[in-house]
């Protein structure tokens, strides 16, 4: 048992067992978030190890029964190596998945974390709390795509965030980095919603002028990030063309 494991390791008894309840844990006192951001933004990652590693050093104190927040990586790990589904509660309808770093950081992060630790990849669901009446729950595929269909690519919302010039290329441009980060760390992306997106941000003409006019560096930094989900394997385009594009777009 846990506690017998923290006791052969040199602890009394009182707080073997009180380390073996520990069952919530966070970042450290006065810190936030979950260590990932810097990692995929400045592609300091190769493997899904190095995503778990940030994980669990950032989010691997404890909290409860005398404990604010206290360093217990080693316990962190083996609960992680036990979880069986990863739930994400969402209460409002303000945002969604994929117009925060957060959501890929503490869902895909914990996702990501448990695949490396336990060697399987966890049921990972996302709960519509919106209207606490009738609450929806999804997988978290499904959430992805229905995000990317009723928003990301659909021409309404991409012509009313036009309006908006430099800030709407910037939010779309985010929206392709969060789509980024919740392949590389759910592995929830499909290959058809990589290619939806490159039609309706690349692809179409007027939204490509768009880009060029308003904000070419988000132009080119989207490019890049979708040049490195195929770099990487985590998008396998329908056309082959579209690596060529995104070099010249990136360079």
């Amino acid at each position: 048992s846990e506690r017998a494991r923290l006791l052969e390791g040199g602890l009394t008894q009182e707080e073997a067992e009180r380390r073996a309840g520990f069952r919530v844990f966070g970042s450290k006192p006065g810190a936030y978030g979950a260590g990932l951001q810097a990692l995929i933004d400045e592609k300091g990652w190769q493997t899904d190890a190095d995503l778990a590693k940030a994980y669990v050093a950032w989010g691997g104190y404890a909290y409860g029964d005398g404990a604010e927040g206290q360093a217990a990586h080693g316990l962190f790990e083996s609960r992680l190596e036990k979880v069986e589904a990863v739930v994400q509660n969402q209460d409002n309808r303000e945002h969604d998945l994929l117009d925060s770093d957060d959501y890929y950081q503490f869902e895909g992060g914990l996702t990501a974390a448990v695949r490396t630790l336990s060697g399987h990849q966890p049921a990972t669901y996302h709960s519509d709390h919106s209207r606490p009446e009738s609450p929806r729950i999804r997988t978290l595929e499904e959430e992805v795509a229905r995000v990317v269909r009723a928003r990301v690519v659909n021409p309404k919302w991409i012509d009313g965030v036009m309006r908006h010039g430099y800030k709407g290329a910037f939010e779309m441009a985010a929206t392709v980095d969060y789509l980024f980060a919740f392949q590389a760390t759910a592995q929830c992306v499909r290959d058809h919603h990589f290619d939806a997106v490159y039609d309706a941000y690349i692809a179409d003409n007027r939204v490509r002028a768009f880009f060029e006019q308003h904000n070419p560096a988000a132009l080119k930094e989207m490019s890049d990030k979708l040049l490195e989900a195929q770099q990487r394997g985590l998008w396998r385009p329908r056309l082959n063309s579209t690596h060529d594009v995104l070099v010249q777009l990136s360079a």
